[in-house]
């Protein structure tokens, strides 16, 4: 150790004795520095203050056991984006530190100055970090610190803070982000450094909101601030540090005019087109332009929508839910179409069927089974069935008589042969009927989910907002 021009060099037996030399030396060393101007100019302020130049790469303390407390504060100037894919939060902050350095005091009277602006080289700065930083800062560097006539040091620089953020987007685009910026000291410990809070947050948030010229699709909405409860322990055992949590909130606008109420407009269109008449009008030509449309839409929007892997956003599944009703509407269509067209070569329909769909879904829908008209009922009573004893009977008689018998004979197989083939039109009409009615049911029971699909989506999207712009 070298001190006022001497050389102290301890050799092994003189251990001991050194040491006591070394804590003797110690106050001298640390000693405050006498600040005398011969001049009440910056010249002779900055001649007088060399010394102190000397002591920057120690902590400014005159006991070792005495920690330098850090006030922290900033200003945040700018919300430059969130990136959900990476989990980060883009922002441009004014930051400040003080402190105290206990080498030096002057007189400003005597030196002409309370303060004077130094390179930042020629002191100590504390070592404050922030943990949750994920790339360099760009910001432009600033060179200078203010150093004050009682010691105080005022540090400020602009940082460009990419931070790490748990982002939740759940809700987009209606959701409210709360990332944190934490700042401890890298190395030292709570019994070195210490930090505190400089301005209050709701002053930080104030500042912050009458400054900020750049949030784009963010918008702030407060800053609060935390610290551990570090009491019990001892001061070697942690590193201080403080919290600033920081809440935006997306600005909804954008996503809700070109995302949600264009594919809102394109699944009201496909509810509309329920009411063409599906026996004159081709329905599934229609419907599979709207899925075309519909898709070629996402296709084009699919940039304005998040990417992450941690969590669904519910207006994916809104998407996909409309996608998949319009195909479903297509099925149906086709399913309809179908039964119209094709219902005569169908073979009845099963108990089961008619008892679930004809007779439940039916009523449901408020399109019942129609009961038998009375004329069907009637048309075996016209054509009644034939006994042995209708028939004319083998008996003997002239050739004229035998010839009438024939005929009579024939016709009555011609009435029989009519008879079945009425019966068999009347059984197949009726299967017809049932399964055209099961066509009708469905496409109002769609049509009825179409309608209630809607309804809960419009309210749940307007809830939402409206609960996102209260808080």
């Amino acid at each position: 150790m070298t001190s006022s021009g001497a050389t102290l060099k301890c050799r092994p037996p003189s251990l001991a004795l050194c040491s006591v030399w070394i804590l003797l030396l110690i106050p001298a060393l640390c000693s405050a520095v006498d600040v005398n101007c011969s001049e009440p100019n910056q010249p002779a302020l900055l001649k007088a203050l060399n010394p102190v130049f000397n002591l920057s790469a120690i902590r400014p303390v005159m006991n070792l056991t005495t920690p330098t407390y850090i006030t922290t504060s900033f200003t945040m100037y700018g919300i430059l984006g969130v990136d959900e894919k990476a989990q980060l939060l883009e922002t441009y902050i004014w930051l400040h530190y003080w402190w105290r350095n206990e080498f030096v005091t002057w007189d400003p009277v005597q030196c002409g100055s309370d303060k004077i602006s130094l390179p930042r080289s020629k002191f100590w700065v504390p070592d404050i970090v922030i943990n949750e930083f994920m790339d360099e800062n760009t910001a432009p560097s600033v060179p200078y610190v203010y150093l004050h006539s009682d010691g105080r040091v005022h540090d400020a620089l602009p940082v460009k803070v990419v931070s790490s953020c748990n982002l939740d987007i759940y809700t987009f685009p209606f959701d409210i982000q709360n990332c944190t910026m934490t700042f401890n000291s890298y190395l030292h410990y709570a019994m070195d450094i210490e930090i505190i809070l400089g301005k209050t947050a709701e002053n930080i948030t104030l500042n912050s909101k009458r400054v900020m010229t750049t949030m784009g699709e963010w918008e702030l909405l407060e800053i609060t601030t935390s610290q551990k409860n570090f009491k019990g322990k001892n001061k070697a055992d942690y590193i201080d540090e403080i919290a600033f949590h920081v809440r935006v909130r997306r600005r909804a606008t954008l996503y809700v005019v070109n995302l949600l109420i264009p594919s809102c407009f394109l699944i009201t269109v496909d509810l509309f087109s329920f009411m063409l008449p599906p026996k004159s009008v081709d329905r599934s030509s229609f419907k599979m332009t709207l899925i075309l449309g519909y898709t070629v839409f996402l296709l084009i929007m699919n940039d304005l929508l998040p990417i992450t892997g941690d969590s669904i956003p519910l207006i994916n599944v809104f998407f996909s839910l409309c996608l998949a009703l319009m195909v479903a509407s297509l099925l149906e269509t086709i399913l309809v179409t179908n039964l119209l067209n094709g219902s005569a070569d169908f073979s009845p329909m099963p108990r089961w069927l008619r008892l679930v769909v004809l007779q439940f879904l039916g009523c449901v829908v408020c399109l019942p089974l129609k009961p038998k008209k009375p004329k069907d009922l009637d048309l075996k009573s016209v054509l009644p069935k034939r006994t042995a004893g209708d028939g004319p009977s083998d008996v003997p008689g002239s050739g004229a008589e035998a010839q009438t018998l024939q005929e009579l004979r024939s016709l009555g197989k011609d009435l029989q042969a009519i008879r079945q083939q009425v019966e068999k039109q009347l059984v197949q009409s009726r299967s017809s009927e049932e399964w055209i009615q099961v066509g009708f049911i469905i496409d109002r029971l769609l049509f009825g989910l179409y309608i209630l699909f809607i309804s809960v989506s419009f309210v749940t999207i307007i809830i939402i907002w409206e609960n996102s712009y209260r808080k």
